[in-house]
């Protein structure tokens, strides 16, 4: 885990891997949760029998928005800026579901600070390329571009 204590140390690191994390398993249960949270019960993510039998994936697959709301536990795992009064998220530049994540399936996030920029009042603004990586796949799950605002 890469651990920033100031916003020189940020400012420094633009344009590096910050790292990636551990392998998660996409598990059925966990789409289940998903699914009762966000009243998201389309059969292709819920339904295991169905999904088995009609999908064109042979079973059922995550919501791409479960796998984009990995983000935040993910990224925990690969870096944190200590002794900061507030930390928010911005907002995104660009989301794209590029695979389908198959129940089961392993995956990790790699996370790279393509910006830090300094903004009015001492706060940095940080832009961090994320990828979602599907484990045995060439293909990513996901690409996002976030936004994260700092105030030391």
């Amino acid at each position: 885990m890469r651990v920033f204590t100031a916003a020189d140390e940020l400012l420094a690191a633009a344009g590096e891997e910050l790292g990636k994390s551990d392998w998660l398993t996409v598990t059925q249960d966990r789409i289940n949760q998903f699914a009762e949270a966000t009243g998201d019960h389309q059969w292709i993510h819920v339904d295991v029998e169905r999904a088995n039998a009609e999908s064109p994936y042979g079973k059922p697959i995550a919501h791409g928005y479960l796998t984009l709301s990995l983000l935040p536990m993910l990224g925990w795992q690969i870096y944190t800026v200590q002794g900061t009064k507030a930390g928010i998220n911005y907002g995104s530049n660009k989301v794209r579901f590029l695979s389908p994540v198959l129940v089961d399936s392993e995956i990790r996030l790699v996370s790279v600070l393509r910006e830090a920029v300094e903004l009015d009042g001492g706060s940095l603004q940080l832009v961090i390329g994320q990828t979602v990586e599907i484990k045995d796949s060439p293909k990513p799950a996901l690409v996002a571009e976030t936004i994260s605002r700092i105030t030391f």
